[in-house]
């Protein structure tokens, strides 16, 4: 797949997983909600889903070690169909109250994208991740 078909596919997808990487060098792996912004930005936040803590180790993990990787993908019986796509970039964290700006063109993507974010804002971190490189893979390439 070509770089637009990547990204085409990474858009349309619901949910990617979150790859980061602990300061013990530990790989650490959670399912998102995301957005991308433009072409090289995808956008996550911390929602308002029960929590223990909202500084969550996906942010304490981005904080000591930028380097992160998003993937999305999809399985079928068939495997004709199966495909995925990857975005490997450096990520940052925005506090609350940080990046208004941004935040403001984060949550209207994300609510854009999520109904159960039209009624409950984000209030949490966001986490932005700029994408260096976009990869991907489909048993049927242009399918």
């Amino acid at each position: 797949m070509n770089t637009t078909e990547v990204r085409d596919r990474f858009a349309q997808s619901k949910v990617a997983r979150l790859a980061t990487v602990d300061p013990g060098g530990n790989p650490h792996l959670v399912p998102i909600t995301f957005a991308l912004l433009d072409e090289h930005t995808i956008v996550t936040a911390v929602d308002h889903k029960p929590k223990r803590t909202t500084y969550l180790r996906r942010v304490r993990n981005i904080d000591a070690n930028e380097a992160v990787a998003v993937l999305v993908d999809h399985y079928a019986d068939d495997w004709d169909e199966l495909w995925w796509a990857r975005a490997d970039g450096a990520a940052t964290t925005v506090g609350p109250g940080e990046g208004r700006t941004l935040r403001t063109a984060a949550i209207k993507a994300l609510a854009g994208r999520y109904p159960q974010y039209r009624d409950t804002r984000p209030t949490g971190i966001l986490i932005v991740i700029a994408v260096e490189r976009w990869s991907g893979w489909s048993a049927m390439p242009g399918a």
